[in-house]
């Protein structure tokens, strides 16, 4: 296999999203026509980013018809937010763009991110902006902006927004196991890098892809009052606060509030939410 400079992490990613599971992972979930994993390989194209690769574990079937061009790396078993680095820093030359593939955005500063991991010379060195307020958990750094443990307030608070920088050292510290970041970060030498507030939003829960559409894909995915609409979905009713996954097809008039619809063989399937 070749060099890599990004890489998008899906692995984690597939059931968190509730009953939308049963429709799609979360990572096939689209706006604008395209699913959250493209947006998070067009995101590292644009950063000048030429050979990127992402994990997935969760009916990784459905990512690779998806995303033909791209190399996926299934994990039969999940590695953690550590353990699946392991296995590819063989192929990293200096530094790995990192997304989280459950997030978009138009722009992120990789490229000066990355500049400034290497002249740091971290092994690790998160992006972060001012925290917006809201349910996310607050990120401190201290004077050297290394990252202060879990409760320990300092410079901040930040907002972490998946976006990192990895060096291959890192692999050095990794067992030979799933592996969670947390289990390994106090024998890194890591950092937070923090820049000023940029468009982005996470989808972390169900509504949370109702409001992207609407921000992101109110001619698309969003066109349709407060609810989503896949691509392949057919809708024609009173609806709210619904979302409407692969071939969802309601009958034509009707009324509904916080469901998700979607075609499962030859039968629509309707799920509270």
């Amino acid at each position: 296999m070749g060099p890599l400079e990004g890489f998008c992490l899906a692995a984690g990613l597939g059931t968190r999203m509730g009953a939308l599971s049963q429709a799609l992972p979360k990572p096939a979930w689209t706006l604008q026509h395209r699913t959250l994993l493209q947006w998070g390989f067009d995101l590292l194209a644009r950063q000048d980013c030429r050979y990127w690769a992402a994990n997935t574990h969760f009916q990784s079937d459905i990512l690779k018809t998806l995303h033909l061009q791209s190399e996926l790396i299934h994990e039969p078993i999940l590695m953690g937010s550590a353990g699946w680095f392991a296995s590819v820093a063989p192929r990293v030359q200096e530094a790995l763009m990192v997304w989280n593939a459950d997030a978009v955005a138009h722009d992120v500063p990789f490229r000066e991110l990355r500049a400034n991991h290497l002249a740091s010379g971290a092994d690790l060195t998160w992006l972060l902006v001012p925290h917006p307020g809201g349910p996310w958990t607050p990120v401190w750094i201290d004077e050297h902006h290394r990252i202060l443990p879990t409760g320990q307030a300092g410079r901040g608070p930040y907002h972490f927004v998946g976006a990192s920088i990895w060096s291959p050292r890192i692999a050095q510290v990794i067992p030979d196991a799933p592996t969670q970041l947390g289990q390994i970060l106090h024998h890194l030498h890591h950092r937070g890098w923090v820049v000023p507030a940029f468009e982005w939003s996470e989808i972390g829960r169900p509504q949370a892809l109702v409001e992207a559409a609407r921000r992101w894909a109110p001619q698309h995915e969003g066109r349709f009052l407060s609810n989503y609409v896949h691509p392949t979905a057919t809708v024609k009713g009173d609806f709210r606060d619904c979302i409407f996954g692969p071939g969802a097809a309601p009958p034509s008039g009707h009324q509904d509030r916080q469901a998700l619809w979607f075609k499962d063989h030859d039968r629509q399937v309707r799920i509270n939410l």
